[in-house]
């Protein structure tokens, strides 16, 4: 396989590096007119005939042995014994990782505030959790205990009172780690859903999944276009592309691993996005060499060789300065800082999801335990999206309270202004409470 596999390199000085560039970061995959029809007409069903529509989706699509719609709701005590049923090593490790993501996000809070003006205006702000949401925990091609902390906790350290978690079960099977990370984590209630099915019953609720505030958490094409469709009914995180990793080297760090750090990521699927810019062309080819000859020994090394065939590059560039600015071009899910000095380079990182800070600082160390969240925007919406925090499950309502003296400064300014657009009854209603 070392032999066949085909790396891009790329130049960012040449003329046509711009152009195929944009085509190597173009990422459509929410788009696809044939699976949005597929999800409306599974979304308006399961609308329609609520626990009958989804139990019939979860046997066609999971090959789910249930009859009874019942038995898709996974007990308090099966959690529990899920989480018992882990060997001593990984339980404490699954222990570790959810306090590490818990006293990470707890210094997210952000406490209610107001302040009172000279005539008695008081002005502030009341932050509260949501009320419920739904956290959709993917099992596809993996099992991902860790997005099951990710989600659930940042919403527990929020106070939301409700927690309604879904993962799919082909085949009626669901992994002991998920299900343990899930007891651990504290979801109130769990689902064997997984599809588009699983997210229009959060959003819509049937007659045994209740209607969520809110649904998080990456799913697959299936799940990201059904997102996108009850996005207004409910509250969404993002739509997730893709995984991505971006990793700046300066030539000094093992070539094997950096090798490591991209198959980290090639190997989620065949769609996901590995690159590596250095302005030290020799490491490269020492990056390259290790590449042939490690990825043979990888478990999946099939997806990782079609991962980085079909969109991964290694990129040449002039110096930092060029390397800075295809970063905010590129605008990454995670980025990685081989080099001798991260912090210096701190300033002038406008987009980025999560930044691994030095040659010591793997990726992989995010995605489970070193505390921030592994949620992150993909396909270049770091530029406007931020990572899953406590911030997503809370909302923010406005405090006005006018005094007497408030009432009458104010009722004037607005007055005024409503008469401006001729709004009379905004106008008389400011008007109505000024004492001369």
């Amino acid at each position: 396989m070392s032999s066949t596999l085909a790396v891009r390199r790329l130049n960012a000085n040449n003329p046509d590096f711009s152009t195929t560039l944009d085509k190597l970061l173009a990422w459509e995959g929410v788009s696809n007119a044939k699976v949005q029809e597929q999800v409306e007409t599974i979304i308006a069903e399961v609308r329609q005939k609520g626990d009958a529509a989804v139990l019939a989706f979860t046997q066609k699509f999971d090959q789910h042995p249930a009859t009874e719609f019942s038995q898709l709701e996974v007990s308090q005590q099966q959690l529990k014994a899920a989480y018992e049923s882990l060997p001593a090593k990984r339980r404490e490790a699954l222990e570790v990782a959810a306090k590490r993501v818990t006293s990470y996000h707890e210094h997210q809070k952000q406490p209610s505030w107001n302040y009172t003006e000279a005539d008695g205006t008081l002005l502030g702000q009341q932050v509260t959790p949501l009320d419920r949401v739904g956290v959709y925990v993917p099992g596809g091609k993996a099992a991902y205990p860790s997005s099951v902390l990710m989600n659930v906790l940042p919403a527990k350290v929020a106070g939301v009172k409700e927690i309604i978690m879904v993962a799919p079960a082909p085949k009626g099977e669901l992994n002991p780690l998920v299900l343990g990370a899930a007891y651990l984590a504290g979801a109130t209630r769990v689902f064997a859903l997984g599809g588009a099915q699983a997210v229009a019953a959060l959003a819509y609720g049937t007659e045994t999944v209740p209607a969520c505030d809110k649904i998080v958490g990456p799913g697959n094409i299936y799940v990201a276009t059904a997102k996108r469709a009850v996005f207004g009914k409910v509250g969404i995180d993002m739509i997730a592309g893709p995984s991505e990793i971006l990793v700046v080297g300066d030539g000094e760090t093992d070539p094997d691993w950096i090798a490591m750090d991209l198959f980290s990521q090639a190997e989620h699927d065949e769609d996901a996005q590995s690159i590596l810019i250095s302005w030290n062309a020799a490491w490269l080819d020492k990056v390259e060499k290790s590449i042939r000859k490690l990825l043979p020994t990888m478990e999946r090394a099939e997806i990782i060789k079609a991962s980085l065939e079909n969109r991964g590059a290694l990129i040449q560039v002039e110096n930092e300065a060029q390397a800075v600015e295809l970063i905010n071009r590129i605008a990454p899910e995670h980025l990685e800082l081989s080099v001798a000095d991260p912090e210096a380079w701190l300033p002038n990182i406008r987009h980025a999801g999560a930044i691994f800070m030095g040659r010591y600082t793997a990726e992989a160390i995010g995605d489970y335990c070193a505390g921030p969240n592994h949620v992150l925007p993909t396909s270049g919406t770091a530029r406007f999206s931020s990572p899953l925090g406590v911030y997503d499950f809370q909302k923010r309502s406005s405090l006005i309270f006018c005094s007497p003296e408030g009432a009458a400064t104010l009722g004037r300014i607005a007055n005024e202004l409503a008469e401006g657009e001729s709004l009379t009854a905004h106008a008389r209603s400011a008007a109505y409470r000024i004492k001369d």
